[in-house]
């Protein structure tokens, strides 16, 4: 049993270091103050880095009943995730600067906004899907009303949370639709249940709402 915890964490180790820097990195931010954002996008590119290397050098397999997954392509999606997360910090950086938003936060959302994203990447069912999806979501909404004193970015945040809210709603009430039908959220066996000739009309209707949900969703990122 515990060879098996120890190999499941292993396979998300990428993501376990993102987070446990996340976190580091929010309180380091606390108590240097909003000076230190120049030190935090350093750091944050240095985690980036780091997960990098652990992407490109961990094991294959799967982990947690099979809820997550690691393989090549994964590890290739992975490095580009980080790549952009990388490049978008370093293109703000005089933007937020010029905009008076030159604060901590800024990379730390960045962060767990890349870590949803490799929850994403790695999901191997509806529901770590969903959790990924809304670890990135929760991040880029604040991100959207960042700038706090002005009337548009709040209202933009707003907004983006109303829909992103409705979106990811609806997202869920398909994957239940899904489960209800089949019986199971796991991609491996969906793929087996919509092999065959017999689909459920109600199997059809929740993968619409998760396909065309998740894509506005997307856009609206």
């Amino acid at each position: 049993m515990n060879e098996l915890a120890l190999s499941d964490l292993q396979i998300v180790l990428p993501e376990l270091w993102l987070a446990v820097a996340g976190m580091a990195l929010l309180m380091l931010g606390v108590f240097t103050s909003n000076g230190s954002t120049r030190l935090i996008t350093g750091l944050t590119l240095l985690v980036f880095l780091v997960a990098g290397v652990l992407v490109n050098s961990g094991p294959s397999g799967t982990a947690f009943e099979s809820l997550v997954v690691a393989d090549r392509f994964g590890a290739f999606m992975k490095t580009l995730v980080l790549i952009g997360g990388g490049l978008t910090l370093l293109m703000s950086l005089g933007f937020i600067r010029r905009e008076g938003m030159e604060r901590f936060e800024y990379p730390v959302l960045i962060l767990f906004a890349t870590l949803g994203m490799f929850v994403m990447v790695s999901a191997n069912d509806l529901m770590s899907l969903y959790i990924g999806l809304e670890m990135q979501s929760l991040a880029l909404y604040v991100c959207a009303a960042f700038q706090r004193d002005n009337l548009r970015s709040t209202e933009a945040g707003l907004k983006y949370f109303v829909l992103g809210a409705v979106a990811s709603g609806m997202l869920l009430y398909g994957a239940s639709m899904v489960y209800g039908f089949t019986g199971t959220t796991s991609f491996a066996d969906l793929a087996v249940e919509l092999s065959g000739d017999d689909i459920s009309i109600g199997v059809v209707v929740g993968l619409v709402f998760i396909l065309f949900l998740s894509s506005q969703e997307e856009k609206e990122e």
